[in-house]
């Protein structure tokens, strides 16, 4: 599995965001570590910067997604929905009266489907993850299980970090023995949002946007622009580029304590496409 500095948005790429790749391998393959105790997970080694050795695993057609904060920036988004006087989301109802990115009393699960190339996730609530047959009741249980536990984890080790943990999504699959892994990366800049504990608080009080070392400038610009996939792309600019990157970057050091060296001399999407066709 290899991971460039492309970055997507509804299955397009919409920038090339330095650092994002190497950034995603080393901080999964960290979180993988510190969480093997929860549920086994596909990784095996990471033999480059961009690269993992995983296990061949059965992607499972639902993605997971644990809120522990109302917010989001899409029209698709819970915070949105919210403003919009929507009070029941993805089987869940929402108390009157809450205020925009506000930490909820408990972690709520919020899954989607896994759509195919040029389609959208579709948002569900969890009793139809079941009821569709996109994974068996036992299978629901582990993953359910699983989730809130590792989303409990990435709270604890970024708070120990000055960070809150305000959402994220999980990806399973079936290993050879068909047991339900942990795959794809994990609590990073991409799929997570991973706020400033330090400034949390004020910005909010100041009706502010929380302060992010996460693709919020992307998500947010996308947003600005009203695009939602199709058509032309949308120019984000080289200023939301390098604040992006720039985060990815200190997500890693302010999690891991340790200093970002970017690798020399890799290009991964040769690396991907060596990968691809030695494996076609």
């Amino acid at each position: 599995m290899v991971a460039t500095d492309r970055l997507s948005a509804f299955d397009r790429i919409v920038a090339v965001v330095p650092h994002k790749g190497q950034v995603l391998t080393q901080l999964s393959a960290w979180w993988f570590a510190n969480t093997r105790d929860i549920i086994d997970n596909h990784l095996l080694a990471v033999p480059e910067p961009h690269s993992m050795i995983v296990v061949d695993a059965q992607p499972l057609p639902v993605e997971v997604v644990v809120r522990g904060a109302l917010t989001g920036s899409t029209n698709t988004s819970v915070l949105t929905r919210y403003l919009a006087g929507d009070r029941l989301m993805y089987g869940h109802r929402f108390a009157d009266g809450l205020q925009p990115h506000e930490l909820l009393a408990r972690a709520i699960i919020t899954p989607t489907t896994k759509a195919g190339a040029g389609e959208h996730d579709e948002p569900i609530a969890p009793d139809e993850v079941v009821e569709r047959g996109l994974v068996t009741r036992e299978q629901w249980a582990v993953i359910v299980d699983a989730a809130l536990r590792l989303f409990d984890r990435g709270c604890e080790c970024a708070r120990a970090a000055g960070l809150i943990l305000a959402d994220t999504k999980y990806e399973f699959g079936l290993d050879a023995r068909g047991e339900v892994i942990l795959i794809d990366e994990m609590h990073t800049p991409d799929s997570s949002r991973l706020w400033v504990g330090s400034t949390y608080d004020g910005r909010i009080a100041a009706g502010r946007e929380p302060e992010s070392l996460d693709k919020e400038p992307v998500r947010l610009a996308l947003a600005a622009s009203g695009w939602r996939g199709t058509g032309a792309v949308p120019d984000l600019g080289a200023d939301v580029i390098a604040a992006t990157s720039q985060r990815y970057v200190q997500a890693y050091e302010t999690l891991t304590g340790e200093s970002f060296v970017p690798a020399a001399d890799v290009d991964p999407i040769a690396l991907m496409n060596l990968v691809e066709g030695a494996t076609a």
